[in-house]
């Protein structure tokens, strides 16, 4: 297959050579816009040498090279690559994009660590908190929806780094994001094993082995069927997550027999502030900030939505759908069900601090048992397996398109590129799964000590991920600026999310250095706290300075950034319609008018 450059031929014939080395160059082919006009931001030359391509040389009226100042010629690994084109499969709908982020951010803290945020802020507290980190996720999600809608490529927002920023910071962050991935998978595997001792005394490794195997085979199957596995438990956590809200709100009304109304009783007394290592404002301040912190990481996953744009129908329309609708749904039940937990649990319930892992810590669950509802917290625990499964499985789609990502980079080695029939890059797939294998470590004390310290190592990841993609965004808008290159040109743009970037990163940052301002405090100082909340920042930073020595990267300027050049790309590729007939088929089902909310 071409290159997806090469879709039509120039008006005038030229054609436009690869600027940068790879495997082998290739020739593509490149029209202009408006009238056949050529951007001066791309080589026309053919003859040109590698050098005056760098600078953007195009041949004159008379054949002559003209240098223009703006831009490069645009690199085989900007765009979608021939590799993605070939040997990947299309199979991503909206509602796959849109199910899979939504439930990759619904993890377990949902059901079960939400009263550790009402035990350290109070219900208002906690409230505050998370509405305060549903802004800036909302900020990312945007800016992440605008950039992907320009990039659709593997490996998302690590792939726009080096495209705005400089190629060493999308070597940093992709080496992080793929040695995160691999501990989170076994992370949850284990995690499911404490879950099923809730019924169970079989013995857990029995439980690691079954899960690791439905690891292997979700990661290699077709991406579509794997979008419908997760659409599937996204429906199921959304459908607990609904009912568990209105099982609440009934206890807290009195709507169950034998049990009186709690209202906000709660919020009166204990309070709806609670004091935090200090005292007065400040503690109930200190509160606040550290349900703050602890939102990011319940929030943590809603970047996922466009790990897999070059497999996805139709990127660009429905990567910024996806985005506008995960923010505002998963913002609104972690809102929503804080409210509730906030009205049903005090804030000085000493059951909140239990660290079972089990349903039982939940404080649905409390509720429910105070009022006498057996049932709910075996079925609690067994959605909480799904969503750890599911979180599992997340994991190991954003890990293994991140590492393809870095080999068409030549920032990983080359056989993971190699693809299956079904277009799943196994042998990407193949190291995660050996690394779920860290799973039985945890039968032990001493290697799950260890495994725990592995763990802790990329523990603000999530916060270096979100900072690089404001900072993508902001470069991105710059770089039009300085252009001249109207931001309406974008396929996708909102007129306030330059602002929405700007803040969100200084909050990120922000957050990213008090993170564990906990442990510097008179008798909190923890060792494992203090890596878990900064270790991971010297070893990003210790990546992007030693592939910059080694590889001599340098920053990409404003001036030189192909803008134009993609943008002619677009123009010459418009996205198709999705199959029209499939969505009439489906709208006419009532059941799936009923549910389509969610995506659509």
């Amino acid at each position: 297959m071409s290159d997806p450059l090469s879709a039509a031929p120039t008006s005038h014939g030229h054609k436009i050579v690869d600027s940068t080395s790879y495997e082998h160059d290739t020739i593509h082919t490149l029209s202009g816009q408006q009238g056949g006009q050529l951007s001066p931001r791309v080589s026309l030359n053919p003859d040109a040498k590698r050098d005056d391509l760098e600078l953007g040389q195009t041949d004159g009226p008379g054949g002559e090279g003209v240098e223009y100042s703006k831009g490069r010629a645009v690199n085989p690994g900007d765009l979608v690559t021939e590799y993605e084109q070939r040997d990947l499969k299309r199979g991503l709908r909206q509602r796959h994009v849109s199910m899979i982020a939504l439930a990759g951010s619904i993890g377990t803290g949902l059901f079960l660590s939400l009263g550790g945020a009402i035990q350290t802020g109070g219900p208002l507290g906690a409230l505050l908190g998370y509405a305060f980190i549903g802004l800036v996720v909302c900020s990312v999600q945007f800016a992440l929806g605008e950039v992907t809608a320009f990039l659709p490529v593997s490996g998302s927002f690590v792939r726009h780094a080096e495209f705005l920023v400089d190629p060493a910071l999308g070597f940093a962050l992709g080496w992080n994001i793929v040695y995160g991935n691999w501990l989170s998978i076994p992370s949850e595997i284990s995690a499911i094993c404490v879950l099923f001792q809730y019924w169970t005394t079989l013995h857990p490794a029995v439980f690691i082995v079954i899960f690791i195997a439905l690891t292997a085979s979700v990661g290699l199957i077709n991406i579509r069927y794997y979008g419908e596995i997760e659409f599937g438990f996204a429906i199921l956590k959304i459908l607990l997550i609904v009912g568990l809200i209105l099982l609440g709100l009934i206890i807290d009304l009195g709507g169950v027999s034998g049990v009186e109304r709690i209202g906000f009783r709660y919020w009166k007394a204990p309070g709806p502030f609670v004091e935090y290592i200090g005292t007065g404002r400040w503690g109930q301040f200190l509160g606040f900030w550290s349900v703050m912190i602890n939102a990011v990481f319940s929030f943590a996953g809603v970047e996922s939505v466009a790990m897999a744009a070059a497999e996805t129908i139709n990127p660009r329309r429905t990567i910024p759908k996806a985005v506008k609708r995960v923010f505002a749904r998963v913002t609104l039940f972690y809102i929503v069900a804080v409210l509730i937990v906030g009205m049903l649990v005090a804030s000085d319930d000493e059951r909140l601090g239990s660290d079972s892992g089990t349903a039982a810590t939940s404080p649905f669950v409390l509720a429910a048992s105070a009022a006498g509802i057996k049932a709910i917290p075996s079925i609690v625990n067994g959605v909480v397996i799904t969503s750890a499964f599911s979180s599992s499985n997340q994991a190991l789609l954003a890990g293994t398109r991140v590492l393809y990502g870095l080999a068409i980079k030549n920032q990983a080695p080359r056989f993971f590129l190699k693809t299956n029939r079904y277009g799943t890059p196994y042998n990407c797939v193949a190291i995660f799964v050996l690394f779920s294998f860290l799973a039985f470590m945890s039968l032990s004390e001493n290697a799950l000590t260890v495994f725990y310290w592995l763990l802790d190592l990329v523990g603000c990841g999530v916060l270096i991920s979100w900072s690089a993609i404001l900072l993508n965004h902001l470069r991105l808008c710059r770089a039009l600026r300085v252009q001249g290159i109207d931001r309406r040109e974008l396929p996708w743009y909102n007129w306030w999310t330059p602002y929405s970037s700007a803040a969100g990163l200084v909050v990120c940052l922000l957050i990213l250095i008090t993170n564990g301002w906990a442990v510097f405090t008179r008798g909190n100082w923890s060792a494992a706290g203090f890596v878990t909340s900064y270790l991971d920042i010297p070893l990003v930073l210790a990546a992007f300075g030693l592939w910059k020595l080694f590889k001599r990267t340098r920053f990409v300027k404003l001036s030189e950034v192909p803008i134009q050049g993609v943008l002619e790309h677009i123009a010459l590729n418009p996205e198709q319609a999705e199959d029209d007939e499939a969505n009439e088929r489906s709208a006419q089902r009532k059941w799936w008018r009923w549910i389509s909310w969610l995506w659509d």
